[in-house]
């Protein structure tokens, strides 16, 4: 390469060389770019991956604790749910028997009121007879005034009698 002072000359090979060593040079910029490019979205996949996996994994954890609490809800309401229903039966049978006690019971109570109706008629037949002697009594008994007083009227008068007469001389 020489110079003069208005002309440069290049020899054609040295131009050419050159144009290759700076498309040389640019292609390994290229590459280098693409490499870091590549390792870049390589990365970048690797972050978002590993933050997808976290994520996930966050999630699933979430949701397990979450069917743990309702199945531990669930199966709390279901044990109170079957022990009221549990309750609920023995209540019912206790009722039953109850009611069958009860209707012993009244099987009892209702001879009894048949033995007191036997025993209120004799009562109220006993009460009528005697009713009826009370009456009878009665009159009886204005009877027996009338008599005693004539027999005391009787009694007197003779003894009237006998002492006033008695003692006429």
């Amino acid at each position: 390469m020489t110079q003069t002072g208005e002309t440069v000359t290049y020899s054609l090979e040295s131009v050419l060389k050159e144009i290759k060593d700076s498309i040389k040079e640019v292609n390994q910029k290229i590459d280098s770019l693409q490499r870091d490019v590549n390792q870049k979205f390589d990365s970048l996949q690797r972050d978002i991956d590993q933050k997808i996996d976290n994520l996930q994994r966050d999630m699933d954890q979430k949701i397990d604790n979450l069917q743990r609490a309702m199945d531990q809800k669930f199966d709390s309401l279901q044990k109170d749910v079957n022990q009221k229903f549990d309750s609920l039966q023995q209540d019912v049978n206790d009722l039953k028997v109850e009611v069958t006690e009860i209707k012993g019971d009244i099987k009892n109570l209702d001879q009894k009121v048949e033995t007191m109706d036997k025993r209120l008629e004799k009562v109220e037949s006993s009460y009528a007879i005697l009713v009826k002697d009370i009456a009878d009594l009665k009159g009886f008994k204005s009877l027996i005034i009338p008599m005693v007083v004539a027999f005391l009227s009787a009694v007197v008068t003779l003894g009237l009698r006998g002492f006033f007469l008695g003692n006429k001389p």
